[in-house]
């Protein structure tokens, strides 16, 4: 499946993106796109985007990004209504070791069990 998304290029604190045709499943890494469709650049906020390449892709079945569908709409090239983007932090879960119960304490809290008995082998008379 192919998708319509934003390629980062540019320096540290200078991003520029490319927008770029790439398949869903591999990052467009590389210059490893199927076609480049315009570029935007939020610092200047300067925007170029190939409409006619882009709503050709989009009747073609590929898929544009939450970001980049939203830039569409602002730009007026696609009629559709904004998409709600949600970013969310991922947390970083840290384990707290634990020390574990003294042996008394553990032996003290199960119930004994069963005693064990030991089979030992029949013996079978020698001919």
């Amino acid at each position: 499946m192919l998708t319509i998304r934003l390629l980062r290029t540019g320096k540290k604190h200078q991003p520029s993106y490319k927008v770029v045709v790439a398949d869903k499943k591999n990052p467009p890494k590389g210059g490893k796109f199927v076609e480049e469709v315009g570029f935007f650049n939020p610092k200047t906020k300067e925007r170029v985007f190939k409409k006619e390449r882009i709503i050709y892709w989009l009747g073609v079945g590929a898929q544009a990004s939450d970001t980049l569908h939203n830039l569409l709409v602002s730009e007026k090239i696609i009629n559709e209504p904004k998409r709600k983007i949600i970013f969310t932090k991922k947390e970083v879960v840290v384990e707290e070791v634990k020390p574990e119960p003294k042996a008394e304490a553990t032996t003290e809290e199960t119930t004994p069990a069963e005693p064990t008995t030991e089979e030992t082998p029949a013996e079978t008379p020698e001919a």
